[in-house]
């Protein structure tokens, strides 16, 4: 495979350079740690859930912490817009995070508040705000072209 061809397919599209697929690979680690802060947020809504009550209002705690993310926050959220939605993430960030503290586990605490602030300031950058925008592209343009048998039936 000649050299251009190689740096095109590493660069995930045509006329791509070699230097353009480390940037690409860091963007997508970049938005890997912010689904991971999604979870750990989810994972610290439980933990104080189990603290004050026990299994039962740890599994209410982590319901609530999606539904909340997928009405508000997530990036199609139907009820999310330019103000809801840093909102809702600020409150669901920093309610896991006091959660913790509550529960005892402030070193726990600190640590992820610093990285869910680190992370989502990272995912505000301009060159991962373009890869999310070129992967929502290139995702639309796939499940328009599916038809029926992309959802399972036949």
């Amino acid at each position: 495979m000649p050299r251009g061809d190689h740096a095109a397919y590493l660069a995930g599209h045509d006329g791509g350079t070699c230097d353009a697929w480390p940037m690409v690979a860091l963007g997508w680690v970049v938005l890997a740690l912010v689904f991971l802060d999604e979870l750990l947020a989810a994972a610290a809504a439980a933990v104080w859930g189990n603290h004050e009550s026990g299994v039962l209002l740890a599994v209410v705690m982590v319901v609530v912490v999606v539904g909340v993310w997928w009405a508000f926050a997530s990036p199609k959220a139907p009820l999310g817009g330019p103000v809801i939605r840093p909102v809702a993430k600020v409150l669901v960030f920093g309610l896991a995070g006091l959660g913790l503290w509550a529960a005892g586990h402030h070193g726990w605490a600190v640590a992820f508040l610093v990285f869910s602030v680190v992370v989502n300031g990272l995912a505000l950058l301009p060159s991962i705000q373009a890869l999310v925008a070129e992967s929502e592209a290139a995702g639309a343009g796939d499940a328009g072209g599916r038809g029926a048998r992309g959802r399972g039936s036949a």
